[in-house]
Formats: structure tokens, sequence, C-alpha cells
């Protein structure tokens, strides 16, 4: 069921504390922690604590929820002071998702090059 905890998925059991993660900010609705592969120097998820497989259906399911993930991605770029930065929301296999709970990369302290990838 959509925005239910799944016991197979890695950002759930982070959301609900049961796996350890490098939190940099928390809501009710989200966190947000260090990528344990950074991309960047700074390179920071934002998760919503619900459980959506993927950002298009966090937005279509969850729109609210989903502008909270915005949210805290400018929240956590304003507390890294980063005055320039990236945020990617990979949906599906093809595109990068390795891990089926929609999440935002914030990624920043460098240059970044276009097109991405």
């Amino acid at each position: 069921m959509p925005g239910e905890p799944q016991e197979d998925c890695l950002f759930c059991k982070i959301a609900e504390g049961h796996v350890p993660a490098t939190i940099v900010r928390e809501t009710k609705t989200t966190v947000a922690f260090q990528d344990i592969n950074p991309q960047a120097p700074v390179h920071i998820l934002v998760i919503p604590k619900a459980h959506y497989p993927n950002a298009a259906e966090l937005a279509t399911a969850a729109p609210e929820l989903a502008a909270d993930v915005l949210r805290e991605t400018k929240e956590v770029a304003d507390e890294q002071q980063l005055d320039s930065y990236r945020v990617v929301f990979n949906t599906g296999a093809g595109a990068g998702q390795t891990v089926f709970h929609a999440h935002a990369h914030v990624l920043g302290g460098r240059g970044m090059q276009w097109p991405p990838g």
C-alpha cells in the first residue's frame, strides 16, 4: 500500500531509525542524510518518511509530501551554504534509481556539467 513502510526498503529502515545514517535534517515528514557514495563534495539525500517507490508516484499520490521533499532540498542547501546546487530525482532503473523509495539528491560544492549524464 502506498505510503506504508516496506520491510525490505533500506530508506524506510533509515527513516524508522533501524539502519544508521548520517542525518543532517529531519522534519515530521522527511529525513535528509549524507549519501554513502557521494558524487560531489556535498551529496545529501532527502526522502519522505512515507514509502513511495519513485518521484512520479510520490508526486501523483501525495503532492503535499512531494512539496515537503522539495522544500527540504532548499533547507539542506541553505544549511550546507551552497549558493548553487543540483537537485536530482531518478525515477526507474533506467534513470539510475537503485533504491526504490522516492528521494532527491542534493549535489553541490563543485561545478556541475551539462548535460548531466
